[in-house]
């Protein structure tokens, strides 16, 4: 997985999978809101570290998956930044 949309697919098909709603993760979750499990299936966050192992429990899936998923993005998302800044003090060289 390489994107947001990837991690974001796999978030929402396993949900689905299991046959949960949004507001089902959210309850079980503690959180009082979907609008926190809609923010990770549309790419705006990522699930916080504890709770992977509920969601691959509830998702049916394993741990190392939602967790090479999220490390995935993570890496992609460091890469860009790092991208970035690199990109910005060899201008300012120039």
């Amino acid at each position: 997985m390489k994107d947001v949309k990837d991690l974001s697919k796999f978030l929402r098909e396993s949900r689905e999978k299991a046959g949960l709603t949004q507001m089902d993760v959210a309850d079980r979750l503690g959180y009082s809101s979907a609008q926190f499990i809609s923010n990770w299936e549309r790419g705006l966050s990522s699930p916080p570290m504890k709770t992977l192992n509920t969601l691959a429990q509830m998702y049916k899936v394993g741990t190392e998956e939602i967790f090479q998923a999220i490390l995935a993005i993570t890496i992609s998302a460091a890469e860009e930044s790092l991208r970035r800044q690199y990109k910005s003090v060899v201008r300012k060289r120039a």
